[in-house]
C-alpha cells in the first residue's frame, strides 16, 4: 500500500470540532462558520442565504453541516443556491467536515457551511 501525505496548498482544512466550536487552519472559531477559498467567516445559519449565494461562480458544491444530526436544508435556502449553479449537499457537521477535507485535498472547488455540534 502506498500512502501519500495530504496537502491542502493555501486552503484551510477542518482540524477539529467540539461543542459550539470548530478548529480551522490552526484557529478556533465559535459558532456557525462558512469556509471557502476566501477564508473562514462567521455564518448566520439558514437565514444567511446571501453569503452562500455570493459563492456562485467560485464553487461547484457547497457542503452544509446541519449540526450533530443530518437534517434537510430548507427549500428557501436550497432553491436559490441551486438556481445560482451551486450544488448543495447536506449532512451532519462531522461528516461534512471530513468530506470537505477529502475533496479539498483533491483541489476541488468547494465550500462548507457548518452549524456547531
Amino acid at each position: 500500500m502506498r500512502l501519500n501525505e495530504v496537502t491542502y496548498n493555501d486552503a484551510q482544512p477542518i482540524e477539529g470540532y467540539g461543542p459550539g466550536f470548530f478548529r480551522i487552519g490552526g484557529e478556533v472559531h465559535e459558532g456557525a462558520v462558512l469556509v471557502s477559498g476566501a477564508g473562514v467567516a462567521p455564518w448566520g445559519g439558514y437565514a444567511d442565504v446571501d453569503s452562500l449565494a455570493a459563492l456562485a461562480g467560485q464553487v461547484d458544491v457547497l457542503f452544509v453541516g446541519a449540526g450533530a444530526d443530518v437534517a434537510h436544508i430548507p427549500t428557501g435556502v436550497r432553491d436559490p443556491l441551486e438556481a445560482a449553479g451551486i450544488g448543495v449537499e447536506a449532512m451532519s457537521s462531522p461528516a461534512a467536515a471530513r468530506t470537505y477535507n477529502v475533496l479539498l485535498s483533491e483541489g476541488r472547488r468547494i465550500a462548507l457551511a457548518m452549524l456547531p455540534v
